[in-house]
């Protein structure tokens, strides 16, 4: 699978499945998603949301009144929802034009009526502006490290100044205890049967009917995204450690200096 390959999973996801695709929970599958599970999945965006905003009182910045903000990779809405009920103006970008559909309902089911839907890209095109929070949360370890680093940087030179970022990566999987956390360098080389059996085999041109589309997970190396930041200016950062079912994590709070 290429790299662009990913954006067309994630529409594959908006347009199969999107509620697994954001939090894969078996009652979040479309086909059995009833009103109270999705009640209780907007409820806990709304439980992130809160704790966003208490972790950036409490370690970054007790004055912090943002005055708009940016999701990225929005998905459904899940987080645009609490968010917009806090924060007077704010813009959801995802790559998947059905999972921007699907959270424009979302915000209207709601109630909603201060949030832009916009499409997003690795250049992140379609911002004009500077936003005051900016956050980002299980959704760049599904974007390959080469292509997520760039568009971090992106998104760190979007902040204004005093801004705040709060953003997850993953770094690491728990398997990797033997060689703390670090994945193993070398793959011992498989018989030479398999190859010939795997080149007889190409993959195929579309997912068989039922099948989930890929959901990639991408680990980031910390020091490049400490050097991205420390780069922008970063005085200090809040750090706090992550770990969805072995998928090791950092959910980073910063400051961009005023």
């Amino acid at each position: 699978m290429s790299e662009t390959d990913t954006d067309l999973a994630w529409e594959e996801w908006g347009k199969r499945d999107p509620y697994y695709g954001v939090i894969t929970n078996p009652k979040f599958r479309r086909e059995g998603l009833t009103e109270e599970a999705k009640r209780e999945f907007f409820e806990s965006g709304r439980l992130h949301a809160d704790y966003v905003l208490h972790m950036i009182a409490q370690y970054i910045d007790p004055t912090f009144r943002p005055r708009n903000a940016l999701d990225f990779g929005c998905g459904v809405g899940r987080l645009l929802v609490p968010l917009a009920s806090r924060i007077p103006e704010v813009v959801g970008l995802d790559v998947s034009p059905s999972m921007l559909q699907e959270a424009q309902r979302n915000c209207e089911a709601h109630g909603i009526s201060n949030v832009r839907l916009l499409a997003s890209d690795d250049f992140i095109s379609s911002l004009s502006q500077r936003f005051d929070l900016i956050h980002s949360y299980i959704v760049f370890q599904h974007i390959p490290a080469d292509r997520g680093r760039l568009i971090f940087r992106k998104l760190v030179a979007h902040l204004s100044p005093g801004g705040v970022g709060a953003v997850h990566f993953v770094y690491s999987k728990a398997q990797y205890s033997s060689t703390n956390g670090v994945a193993p360098r070398t793959i011992p080389a498989a018989p030479a049967s398999v190859l010939e059996n795997s080149r007889a085999k190409p993959l195929p041109a579309s997912l068989p009917p039922g099948a989930d589309p890929e959901m990639q997970m991408n680990p980031y190396h910390p020091t490049e995204l400490l050097f991205i930041l420390q780069s922008a200016g970063v005085l200090r950062f809040h750090t706090e450690f992550t770990d969805h079912g072995g998928e090791l994590g950092l959910f980073i709070f910063f400051q961009k200096p005023h």
